[in-house]
């Protein structure tokens, strides 16, 4: 049977104030990254492309960042509702912003990407051969400011270290040169651009410093804690369609890569995909996200980390795990088992 044409006029009436109020219920949320459109963005662009975010009633659009220490007012001001920062990063800007309105909801890099990269054939294959050598460490680098705890760990004695700061474009070609025998820097970083400069990857070691006693996480997802309690379940919804990116990009990971690249056209696609792939490896499909998930954090482990940050830091108030992470908002771990 047709429809009459009042009938009609009211069934596309009905549908029409249907998709209004759909698109009135996906709630914007804004996402900006510690850094560039680069491999490990890939499961974020992913979540997008697969409409991972959208079936949570969210849209998600990612905007680059410059650094960690960028990524966080711009979260805490509300500029961004949803952010991807170093929790220990984090940590000291609440120490100095107590009322700031942000915290961090789930960890991503289980273990830091913080790391010394060095040259075998320069000696460089345990933290021990550092000494009597030339570490290259830019002043402002994450991995530098970490070293101190690392070298403490290891019984390092720094008056045998000749540490030259050298900035971040000559970082890399000075390893490669061999004016310096390692540096520090991101694992997935540091290794891929010496690669690049020619030297061989067996010639390459990578001294991650969580698997020489520091006990730091990595990066990690962190909200505006205003629009958090205004908006659990938008919360909890980002975080697990960012888990489903993650489990998708680890099984498809040139797919990741793939929707990286309509975001950063200049990208080198095979680059990229180790960049990823090693950030996989080594940062966030670790032994404890294998069992627990991804997201969440071991209290005992983070209560270590927070004093050896005292060693590298000194907070002026005293130190609240709580303030740090809030993983209220985590959904069931079924939701975040990457494999």
């Amino acid at each position: 049977m047709s429809l009459s044409l009042p009938a009609r006029s009211l069934a596309a009436a009905s549908l029409v104030t249907l998709a209004a109020t759909v698109a009135q219920a996906q709630t914007s949320m804004p996402f900006t990254l510690d850094w560039k459109f680069e491999g490990p963005a890939g499961p974020y662009t992913l979540a997008i492309e697969r409409g991972h975010y959208a079936d949570e009633g969210l849209t998600v659009e990612i905007s680059e960042g410059n650094g960690s220490l960028d990524a966080i007012p711009k979260v805490a001001t509300g500029a961004f509702p949803v952010g991807f920062t170093d929790i220990n990063s984090l940590m000291k800007f609440l120490d100095q912003n107590p009322d700031a309105p942000v915290t961090a909801v789930m960890m991503v890099y289980d273990k830091p990407p913080f790391a010394v990269v060095g040259r075998k054939s320069l000696g460089i294959e345990t933290p021990k051969d550092l000494e009597g050598r030339v570490l290259g460490a830019p002043p402002t680098d994450g991995a530098w400011a970490q070293f101190p705890i690392f070298a403490a760990e290891q019984d390092l004695d720094m008056d045998q270290i000749t540490v030259d700061p050298v900035g971040f474009p000559v970082r890399e070609p000075m390893l490669a040169e061999g004016k310096v025998a390692a540096v520090t820097g991101f694992s997935f970083t540091s290794t891929l651009s010496t690669q690049r400069l020619g030297v061989a990857e067996e010639d390459i070691s990578v001294l991650l410093m969580a698997d020489y006693g520091v006990a730091l996480y990595g990066n990690a997802v962190i909200v505006n804690t205003d629009f958090a309690e205004a908006n659990p379940e938008a919360v909890t919804g980002f975080i697990r369609a960012t888990a489903r990116g993650w489990k998708d990009a680890i099984a498809e990971p040139e797919a990741a890569v793939e929707s990286l690249v309509s975001r950063n056209p200049a990208a080198d696609k095979e680059l990229e995909l180790r960049r990823l792939q090693l950030s996989v490896e080594g940062n966030v499909l670790t032994d404890y996200v294998k069992e627990h998930g991804m997201g969440g954090i071991d209290d005992e482990r983070f209560a270590r980390s927070i004093e050896q940050m005292k060693l590298v830091y000194d907070f002026q108030n005293e130190p609240d795990a709580a303030r740090y992470f809030d993983a209220s908002y985590l959904p069931d771990a079924e939701n975040l088992m990457l494999q």
